[in-house]
């Protein structure tokens, strides 16, 4: 495995245990370490597995996509419901949406990409199946994270809900609009980066000599698997607030929808395998 990738990851996972730990300006300052450590080692990975071109399309698409659609959301209020960021507390804005957030799409898009992308390689679907359950699975796993993700930058102050559109029972602060923006979106990152993926780089279902990555997605995976069991366990046990307690069940049960397959291949792999398979 790459060391800077491992190192990178390494960063984001300890920064993620010492954000309990702190409060004030000093969980600020952890959360913009969390995304930035988090965003770095996925353009890395990306781009010693898959290319650099491969690389910068993905953050493209990503943080591209994802700052366009903050910038309209705070102005308009779609497609995730209308609502407005803390000032001056994760850096430097853009037009009212702070510069790490782009980031952040980045950092969630991918894990989840490459989670889906393990657990596809082992079905034997056909490219064109498999490319349409990519695009649809990797933004049902995008809806999960931010279930993590919005209830906790909420809780915490990060930003603020003004939309009158319910919530889902027990997350009342948050519209129900914004998980169905979440995935709208994230689905057309997903359809996007899937039409402009090259054969030879976006970890082909059935990878020869000639275009096998150059590395596993083991450390991907790993943040993927982290984010999905770590945040369970921080919203229910770790981190205060009520409606924390709900976010643990449903982003446990929506990134399961990935994750448990992801677990399930992986179980089938190694005892089929004399050797133990890399991600």
């Amino acid at each position: 495995m790459n060391k800077v990738v491992v190192a990178l990851a390494g960063c984001a996972i300890g920064a993620q245990i010492v954000y309990p730990l702190v409060s004030g300006s000093a969980r600020d300052s952890v959360t913009v370490a969390v995304v930035g450590f988090l965003a770095a080692a996925a353009i890395t990975h990306a781009a010693v597995a898959r290319g650099p071109k491969w690389a910068a399309a993905m953050f493209l698409v990503t943080a591209g996509i994802g700052l366009a659609a903050e910038m309209i959301g705070t102005a308009t209020g779609f497609p995730f419901g209308s609502y407005y960021y803390a000032t001056d507390r994760l850096g430097p804005g853009i037009v009212g949406v702070p510069a790490v957030v782009p980031l952040a799409w980045t950092a969630g898009f991918y894990p989840v990409w490459c989670a889906v992308t393990y657990v596809l390689k082992r079905t034997g679907a056909s490219p064109t199946k498999t490319a349409i359950h990519r695009v649809i699975f990797t933004a049902i796993g995008m809806v999960g994270w931010d279930l993590y993700l919005d209830t906790q930058m909420v809780t915490d102050g990060q930003w603020t809900w003004t939309s009158p559109i319910a919530g889902l029972p027990g997350l009342p602060s948050i519209p129900i609009s914004n998980y169905l923006g979440w995935f709208l979106v994230a689905l057309l990152m997903a359809a996007i980066l899937e039409s402009v993926s090259e054969r030879d780089t976006a970890a082909p279902l059935r990878p020869t000599r000639r275009t096998q990555p150059k590395e596993s997605d083991t450390v991907p995976i790993v943040l993927f698997v982290w984010t999905w069991l770590g945040s369970a366990l921080a919203h229910a046990v770790l981190l205060t607030g009520p409606e924390l307690r709900f976010s643990a069940v449903y982003g446990f049960v929506v990134m399961g929808v990935v994750g448990v397959p992801l677990l399930w291949a992986w179980i089938v792999e190694r005892r089929s395998s004399p050797a133990t398979p890399a991600l």
